[in-house]
């Protein structure tokens, strides 16, 4: 196994406030005012006396954006994003929970795998809609003095031999034509899973990143529920279901979140996604552990039931281009979007963030490519595509492609997921991983693997 990105991952993940930042341009915009672009405008605000993030939709507007159609559905911050957001802007945290977020810890969260209760270990999970995060998210980037945002729609970029220098965009409220330009020495790419980045590199005349999909035909659907108290102490319950006969695989969490609700995510594929009845999706609730069947009966839905579906996870290998221009880097889902439903995207894009700031501080040239950022880029995503789309391989629909090493890796995957069912020492490890807070590599050292196989080989002797 090689301790290099398990190294490299881990200081990517660190908690204490970047030291020997400077200032090294004048200025730079962000596309976007996604939490991957708002932590993206956080970091460009220790290095360039002036950060303009261009958002088309109104940031004072209520409720889920139409930039984000995921919006509505549920969200969690797992560990690694939340230490990033904590770094970014000391206090982060305390202040979600004081504002109404809620803190499911040890005991409070249940997690099942095929129904079966894991072993507790201590954990921690914050947990809010989109919308709320978000807010506060944009509220502490532009309080920042040389950090504000433009209502505009980016229309492309401007380029001056082998860098870009800028962007092209319409202001909010103007005519679709009456195009203006904004000179910037760094423009960061954070439009999510549609960025049209490769489209303007292509009409410039440059290659676009090319592209990996894995098509999961991928449904889920939420719903909120009043909440007057949390059965028996539990506030957040994860389950999973993997493929086997008989099953129906998927990820449904529920938990508890801001202004007294409670939160229903409920997942499936291909033929069996769910739909916006609210029926079926009780019926649904009353096939998964007690915990959702008490709260979707029991408790009154607020709203409907909102659907969406992601047809592919897909990731855009920036560092495999030869001709990258300077002056440009991408965050987030423009870079890489997983399936949702094992929560990584935000943690991605916090960590996005402190890959950028690692590359400012290193004394880099902006007249050169970012492709040092890239590289540190990849390795979260790496990590992040490594713990998806093994399991969404291995999907009876799920037709690749399949990596070189899927089959091994797919069974040491099965195996610590497993073993972390009984097992508190491999349930807290592989909590680590999938929080993003350690590089998957730190799952398949011997010792481990070892003890994956005897708790493994002793469930199964229980339960023949």
């Amino acid at each position: 196994m090689s301790r290099r990105p398990v190294r490299r991952f881990r200081e990517l993940g660190v908690a204490w406030p970047p030291v020997g930042t400077r200032i090294v341009m004048r200025r730079a915009v962000v596309l976007g005012g996604s939490i991957a672009g708002l932590l993206a405008a956080r970091v460009l605000s220790d290095h360039a006396d002036e950060v303009i993030v261009l958002e088309r939709d109104d940031p004072d507007a209520h409720g889920a954006r139409p930039g984000v159609p995921q919006g509505a559905q549920v969200h969690v911050l797992l560990h690694g994003g939340r230490v990033q957001l904590d770094r970014w802007f000391p206090g982060f945290s305390e202040g979600l929970l004081a504002d109404g977020a809620v803190l499911s810890k040890d005991d409070a969260i249940h997690m099942y795998v095929d129904g079966t209760l894991k072993v507790p270990v201590a954990d921690e999970i914050v947990s809010a809609s989109r919308p709320f995060l978000e807010s506060r998210v944009r509220a502490r980037t532009l309080a920042l003095r040389n950090v504000r945002l433009i209502r505009a729609r980016a229309r492309g970029l401007t380029f001056a031999t082998d860098r870009v220098t800028g962007v092209r965009y319409t202001a909010e409220g103007d005519p679709a034509d009456a195009i203006a330009e904004l000179p910037a020495e760094l423009v960061v790419d954070a439009m999510g899973r549609s960025s049209r980045l490769g489209d303007w590199l292509e009409e410039a005349g440059r290659p676009r990143p090319p592209m990996r999909r894995v098509g999961i035909d991928l449904g889920y659907a939420t719903a909120s529920f009043r909440r007057d108290g949390a059965p028996l102490g539990v506030s957040t319950v994860q389950s999973v279901v993997q493929p086997g006969a008989g099953r129906r695989p998927g990820v449904c969490v529920l938990t508890a979140v801001e202004d007294g609700r409670w939160s229903i995510l409920l997942s499936g594929f291909a033929d069996d996604r769910p739909t916006r009845d609210p029926e079926e999706f009780r019926a649904r609730c009353r096939r998964l552990p007690p915990f959702f069947g008490w709260v979707a009966e029991g408790s009154p839905m607020i709203g409907p039931v909102v659907t969406y579906r992601q047809a592919d996870s897909r990731r855009r290998d920036f560092h495999a281009v030869r001709r990258l221009p300077a002056g440009l880097v991408a965050v987030g889902d423009a870079v890489a979007s997983f399936n949702p439903v094992y929560g990584q995207g935000m943690s991605s894009a916090a960590l996005h963030a402190s890959c950028l700031s690692a590359y400012l501080r290193s004394a880099p040239s902006l007249a050169e490519p970012a492709r040092d950022y890239f590289a540190r880029v990849r390795l979260v995503v790496d990590a992040a595509w490594q713990t998806s789309t093994t399991n969404d391989l291995a999907l009876p629909h799920v037709t690749g492609p399949y990596p070189r090493g899927f089959r091994v890796a797919h069974r040491i995957s099965d195996l610590i997921l497993r073993a972390s069912v009984t097992d508190a020492e491999i349930n807290h490890r592989f909590l680590q991983v999938t929080h993003m807070r350690a590089h998957p590599n730190t799952l398949i050292r011997p010792g481990l693997l070892l003890r994956a196989m005897r708790a493994d080989r002793g469930r199964t002797a229980e339960h023949p």
